[in-house]
């Protein structure tokens, strides 16, 4: 397979600037809103989250690439659309947390979420076994995520 770094660089600046929709309902409200919630002893600093979300975000643009560099495959429109799906969950917790501040609609979205990642990677997998396994650290920082949303919201009740 020989490297596109055309369609690379689209993949991983895509998924950047999709991902970072999300970040316009978090920027005001982490020193705002969300530091004025009860967060559970795991909450890791927020200046992490950035960092974090990027590397995140590039290596689903990366996993993208691979996907669609093997055109010929009858499950690339299918896996597409489900990587589809759940990028744009991704970008819906983001409004429904930080925007809306519905914690437990949030957690529940977050958990459909979480098995869009998954059904996501299985798919990448019929395809590209190096692409499912670059998602594994984005299901497991999701997992994470989970956990502090369930936290916190337990601890707003």
């Amino acid at each position: 397979m020989k490297l596109n770094w055309v369609r690379l660089l689209a993949c991983v600046v895509g998924t950047n600037i999709v991902g970072n929709i999300g970040s316009l309902a978090t920027f005001s409200q982490i020193t705002t809103w969300y530091a004025t919630l009860e967060k559970p002893w795991f909450n890791p600093p927020n200046w992490l989250f950035g960092p974090a979300w990027t590397l995140l975000f590039t290596l689903m643009g990366i996993s993208l690439y691979l996907i669609l560099s093997h055109a010929g495959k009858r499950e690339m429109k299918t896996a597409v659309l489900v990587f589809s799906i759940q990028m744009v969950l991704n970008v819906l917790w983001s409004f429904i947390f930080f925007g809306w501040h519905q914690l437990g609609i949030a957690f529940a979205e977050i958990v459909i979420l979480w098995v869009a990642i998954l059904v996501t990677i299985i798919n990448f997998s019929r395809i590209s076994k190096v692409a499912a396994w670059i998602l594994v650290p984005y299901l497991g920082w999701v997992t994470f995520a989970s956990l502090l949303n369930f936290a916190v919201w337990q601890l707003s009740r």
